[in-house]
């Protein structure tokens, strides 16, 4: 039989249609984890190679993001974490996923939980896909608490007292982390909020009220001081039990229950008063730089839901403790529950969850406050006085 004699562009644009379109992924999770789910995703398809890349941790990721969307050569898809989301959507920097996200199947969309779906939101549009979801929580160390014959406390109020008792030998009970996040969740949880209606509230009167209980605790001895750069410091002062109690997130179980000498507990985020006690969520959106052609969208969003497999989400719960983003897959989590119980108390905190501020300027803010959460905890300023100044820089004035 001829053989037929193809011209070379035709051979070419043949190869190029059968080819996959190649889709970089920025991440800053477990780099053989993604790496499995890539590789399972790219074998359930041919449209598509998801090539994921491990950029460090949120912040470095989110830095090398900047650099890469400024010199436009952003990948298609990657990780941000909530705090840098709003800025970039403000700034035009991400893809409006709206269009592709209306039609997906509502089974779907209806199934994840309410404030994760509209965690991923600014101005009404899509920009932010829900993957590792936390919320935050109270480490302590069991072991400490029992010999004291004190129960986990359950409200602020609960953790200034049950520090009292175990503040002996010179031990400082709670870490008092200069951390944004985790001192939101100590404001959202006595009913307050660092942003209402857009602007800075960091010298609310619940942020008054957390603060200076964190400074009079600090200055009693039943607190320590610590900023974020110390946290291998901290670690290992919560493991030889100098500390006890530390506001941290779900997802940090993994890790932290590795740590030598002790056993760790975990507790619900304690409760301000007798309000609604609201968390706020952590963790980080999947997203779609500006710039990325249509076809690279759909396989960004194709790849998405492949990582929203009910299945699939529940073993990843599993291996990282973050929340299920989808109520389908906690009854496939309740054997492992069982296990855990403490995890299923932390994750029952959806429920009373809500979304991170949107304000374009919020990373800033966060930054003037964990100053301010530091001057206050050593002693070189009131609580007052410190978020005050916060507030006074975040107003520009």
């Amino acid at each position: 039989m001829r053989r037929l004699a193809l011209p070379l562009s035709l051979l070419l644009a043949a190869s190029a249609q059968a080819a996959p379109l190649k889709l970089e992924f920025w991440h800053a999770m477990d780099e053989a984890v993604v790496a499995g789910y890539a590789q399972a995703f790219n074998r359930s398809q041919t449209a598509y190679e998801v090539v994921p890349v491990a950029g460090g941790n949120y912040r470095e990721l989110n830095d090398k993001l900047q650099k890469a969307l400024a010199s436009g050569k952003a990948p298609a898809l990657a990780q941000v974490e909530f705090t840098r989301f709003a800025r970039l959507a403000a700034d035009g920097r991400l893809t409006d996923l709206s269009r592709l996200t209306d039609a997906l199947p509502e089974g779907l969309t209806r199934d994840l939980y309410v404030p994760v779906w509209r965690a991923g939101e600014v101005g009404g549009k899509r920009y932010g896909l829900p993957w590792n979801v936390s919320v935050p929580v109270l480490m302590y160390n069991v072991g400490a608490l029992r010999r004291a014959g004190v129960a986990a406390p359950g409200t602020w109020a609960e953790v200034e007292t049950t520090s009292r008792t175990l503040a002996t030998r010179g031990k400082r009970p709670l870490v008092a982390t200069a951390d944004a996040w985790t001192f939101e969740a100590n404001v959202t949880s006595r009913g307050g909020s660092l942003v209402v209606n857009g602007r800075p509230n960091l010298n609310g009167p619940e942020a008054v009220e957390a603060l200076t209980q964190l400074a009079r605790m600090s200055a009693a001895g039943l607190a320590q001081p610590r900023r974020l750069s110390e946290a291998t410091r901290a670690a290992f002062d919560f493991a030889r039990g100098q500390n006890m109690f530390v506001g941290a997130s779900v997802a940090n179980w993994t890790d932290a229950r590795r740590l030598p000498f002790f056993q760790l507990g975990i507790a619900p985020f304690p409760c301000g008063g007798a309000g609604a006690c609201t968390v706020p969520l952590g963790g980080a959106h999947l997203v779609v730089p500006q710039g990325t052609p249509a076809q690279g969208q759909a396989g960004a969003v194709a790849f998405w839901q492949f990582l929203m497999d009910p299945a699939r989400l529940a073993e990843w719960v599993k291996s990282t403790a973050y929340v299920p983003s989808r109520r389908s897959v906690t009854p496939l989590l309740n054997e492992w529950y069982a296990k855990n119980p403490q995890i299923r108390a932390a994750h029952a905190q959806l429920d009373r969850a809500v979304p991170r501020p949107t304000a374009p300027a919020f990373e800033e803010w966060t930054l003037l406050l964990e100053e301010a959460i530091s001057q206050a905890t050593t002693g070189k300023l009131s609580a007052k006085a410190a978020l005050d100044e916060a507030q006074r820089k975040a107003e520009g004035r």
